[in-house]
């Protein structure tokens, strides 16, 4: 983006953007742009100055705090935890205790039925078993 470019999102107490560069300057960011959020009513400029620094916000946040994808055991997992179950709660969805203790050991791969079943317990898409 041109230096030209980046001025037009220059609003009156708010310093153009930059590329961020520093976990310091994310924070920052991050708490102008929690405070534009906060006002409500933004004008234009505020909107486009508020995408701006999101951009910015999301290219910062993805280069350096990346998400690495979960197997489907560690999702299974989590939301174990989350739901405070147990291996045996998960029994009459996945056909017994056993069979449980082995998909959650990595020795038996979930299949469409436990996926579809699964799926519909958490209320999630069978996509993050995959």
């Amino acid at each position: 983006m041109s230096v030209t470019a980046i001025e037009k999102y220059n609003i009156k107490g708010f310093p153009a953007p930059r590329p961020i560069t520093s976990a310091a300057q994310n924070e920052h960011y991050i708490e102008v742009l929690y405070n534009l959020e906060r006002r409500g009513r933004l004008s234009a400029a505020e909107e486009k100055y508020a995408e701006l620094l999101t951009v910015l916000i999301e290219a910062y946040e993805e280069e350096h705090y990346p998400i690495h994808s979960a197997t489907p055991v560690e999702v299974l997992e989590e939301l174990m935890a989350a739901n405070n179950l147990k291996q045996k709660d998960l029994a009459p969805l996945l056909g017994s205790e056993s069979v449980v203790s082995e998909v959650l050991s990595g020795t038996r791969e979930l299949n469409k039925r436990h996926i579809a079943k699964l799926s519909q317990r958490f209320k999630v898409s069978p996509a993050v078993f995959f």
